[in-house]
């Protein structure tokens, strides 16, 4: 690919880009949002969870990557019967 397309599609990136993908590896403690997002790429739902929930159901050592990827495994309506196949692919974003 030329190296004007990379420039284009890197320029384009939101301003909060850096900040989405460092959030996924923090704490539940770490994090400085009240509300969680977490989307599914593949199905297009949304879950949101308040921070409070989220340490009350899994602890405030809990990553909120393994967090965000239970919350939705536990609706997924994406079954095959495949293990490469089943489930949803996490977004995470700020609220």
């Amino acid at each position: 690919m030329p190296e004007e397309y990379w420039h284009a599609i890197l320029d384009g990136l939101p301003a909060n880009a850096d900040l989405v993908g460092r959030s996924a590896g923090l704490r539940l403690s770490e994090l400085p949002q009240h509300v969680l997002r977490v989307s599914c790429r593949r199905c297009e739902r949304i879950v949101e969870i308040q921070k409070a929930d989220a340490v009350r159901l899994y602890g405030q050592q809990a990553v909120w990557k393994e967090v965000g990827q239970r919350l939705l495994d536990n609706t997924c309506q994406n079954r095959t019967g495949r293990y490469e196949e089943d489930g949803c692919w996490p977004s995470f974003e700020p609220v």
